[in-house]
């Protein structure tokens, strides 16, 4: 059988201070913590997808598009963890196009508590926290995604 990876779309939202914002996942135990991410729709393109995922898992649209990965990367996903997820028994896990944006808006205009909320809470985080607090199966992939955008991060930013 041909691995097959979800397509879904990633974004890295970041404040004036290039904090990232960060969301604690409703359907994960845990306690870790992720970027907003999404599937993306047939007959959909990245871009439009990530603007729709943004709105759908924040509740805003308040943000201007900085920058789009070069590459899609791909990442497994746990069998326990694809047992809970309405499209396991289709994938091994998902191939991300990631995108950057500025937060335009004023924090009152997050919110998560949307239709089909994914997050239980959210808050901004400081790139260096990233890895570490990320769920162990996306690690990789989100040292890849700060080793593409790391302009955004430059110690005199800090």
């Amino acid at each position: 059988m041909q691995k097959k990876y979800r397509k879904c779309v990633g974004m890295m939202i970041l404040n004036k201070k290039n904090q990232i914002l960060v969301g604690r996942r409703l359907d994960h135990p845990s306690g870790y913590w992720q970027m907003p991410q999404g599937g993306i729709d047939e007959n959909e393109n990245p871009e439009e997808a990530v603007w729709r995922e943004m709105l759908e898992e924040i509740g805003t649209k308040n943000a201007i598009m900085i920058k789009e990965s070069k590459k899609w990367i791909n990442y497994d996903i746990p069998r326990e963890t694809l047992a809970r997820l309405p499209w396991g028994k289709k994938y091994i896990g998902q191939t991300q196009k990631w995108f950057v944006f500025r937060f335009n808006g004023d924090e009152t205009q997050i919110n998560i508590d949307t239709v089909n909320p994914e997050f239980s809470e959210w808050k901004w985080s400081d790139h260096n926290l990233l890895v570490k607090n990320i769920v162990p199966f996306k690690k990789n992939t989100y040292q890849i995604i700060l080793e593409e955008f790391k302009e955004f991060f430059r110690l005199d930013d800090n």
